[in-house]
């Protein structure tokens, strides 16, 4: 039904028509719609493209995308969203519809500008955002919805890591692990973790709920301690006669890596099977940023509240940075601009919640992104499982080594974020596209 109202004849196999030898200009995902009359003439045309982060796009949509893809009204919103001036300049303003229009405070379109802005208004990157979402909404409403992204990203980890499904949808049978990974954790392979400093609180005895977090306390014993399990036996391998003695089994204690992993996976197995998770910035790099603060809420965090706002908030100007600068499309710049932009955007997070300055801040997200430059889109059978899953836990703590390398850095360094953001875009362009997302090279045909 043609809007809901006339009839039209569809084939599918006939009038679905896949063009692997073609791309069209605007975007590598792009779908052609073509309306044919009675004699076969062509009546109608549109384009429409997939640019990432689940933004849908054509030409006439392209500067307000974010209403197009929510489906809201141009009418039910303020005017400056349509206008977008600090992206798209008007060509003339004199006599532009959106000439005039009241704007948010501080507009930005460069991490050079976004510094320049913290630094004449004293203002944190966190607090900039902030109050340009005043523009538009009460402090209720950033703070109910910043909670309710939280909680989103809080409840699939708890999904990813209770779950009972043992495989992952798809022909390769994937077996999920986080829920093993989580088990090991908490049942006392790391006997040093404290009950109350060090424990992820997702399931328990006793309850005693968060209304922000949500997740559930775990009793231990008397001595705060995890019970440790009784130690195996392990075979060594290798002769002991040899000049190089063999090595005897060993174990290292990196329970907030370990817990970082646990989370990263639980996120992207939970979208792998299709369930509910925040796209941040993109579905196959959703794992990222929840690992990360959830790291934060759980390791290190005094303020849940106050850490999740300026966690979110400072890693929303950084995807801001990056979507318009470069991409958060793996059909057009590979893996880089997925896995590669989340890790910039939660190392930059994580410094933000560390107390580091603006710029610091920046350098953590241009550490991030520099050390994902080339990183290729070339999943098995085309399903974001393998090597997506993975690469997100790997994300994850590269996040958190580039915030604490900017931190330990005193200022001191040689490409900025705007210069690495101008480098991705290159990078993306002299891709081959065997490399983005079509799974014809590499890992994908291994």
């Amino acid at each position: 039904m043609l809007a809901g109202k006339k009839k039209i004849k569809f084939d599918m196999e006939k009038d679905m028509v896949w063009r692997f030898d073609q791309v069209l200009k605007t975007h590598p995902n792009g779908m052609r719609f073509s309306v044919f009359g009675k004699e076969g003439e062509l009546l109608a045309t549109n384009e429409y493209f997939s640019v990432g982060g689940g933004f849908v796009v054509n030409e006439k949509t392209k500067t307000d995308e974010n209403l197009y893809y929510m489906g809201i009204h141009k009418k039910d919103v303020d005017p400056s969203r349509l206008s977008q001036t600090h992206v798209i300049p008007p060509k003339d303003a004199a006599e532009s519809k959106t000439a005039g229009v009241s704007q948010p405070p501080y507009l930005f379109h460069s991490s050079e500008s976004l510094l320049a802005m913290t630094e004449k208004h004293d203002k944190t990157i966190a607090q900039l955002v902030y109050d340009n979402e005043r523009h538009y909404l009460s402090p209720a409403q950033i703070r109910e919805n910043i909670q309710k992204i939280w909680s989103v990203m809080d409840e699939c980890i708890r999904t990813g890591v209770s779950t009972h499904e043992t495989v992952l949808p798809g022909r390769m049978q994937v077996r999920r692990r986080a829920p093993m990974l989580y088990k090991r954790l908490m049942r006392g392979f790391y006997p040093g973790i404290s009950a109350h400093s060090q424990s992820p609180q997702i399931e328990g005895g006793s309850v005693a709920e968060s209304p922000l977090l949500g997740f559930q306390s775990t009793p231990f014993g008397s001595s705060g301690l995890m019970p440790s399990p009784r130690p195996k036996p392990s075979k060594i391998v290798g002769q002991f006669d040899h000049d190089i003695p063999p090595m005897p089994s060993r174990k290292t204690i990196f329970p907030g890596v370990d817990f970082l992993s646990c989370y990263a996976i639980a996120v992207n197995e939970v979208n792998a099977a299709g369930g509910r998770i925040v796209t941040s910035p993109t579905n196959g790099a959703a794992g990222v940023i929840p690992a990360v603060l959830k790291y934060i809420v759980e390791f290190i965090s005094e303020d849940p509240e106050t850490d999740i706002t300026t966690f979110l908030l400072t890693a929303a100007a950084i995807g801001m940075l990056f979507k318009r600068g470069a991409t958060i499309s793996a059909a057009e710049g590979g893996c880089m601009a997925e896995v590669g932009v989340a890790c910039a955007m939660a190392a930059a997070g994580f410094a933000a919640t560390m107390g580091a300055s603006p710029r610091t801040i920046t350098q953590a997200a241009e550490i991030g992104i520099e050390h994902s430059l080339g990183l290729t889109c070339d999943p098995l059978d085309g399903l974001v499982q393998v090597p997506c899953i993975e690469r997100n836990s790997l994300g994850a703590v590269k996040a958190i080594t580039a915030g604490q390398l900017a931190m330990a850095s005193d200022g001191v360094f040689s490409v900025t974020l705007d210069e690495a953001i101008a480098a991705m875009k290159v990078t993306a362009a002299d891709m081959s596209h065997k490399y983005k997302e079509t799974s014809l090279s590499g890992l994908a045909t291994s």
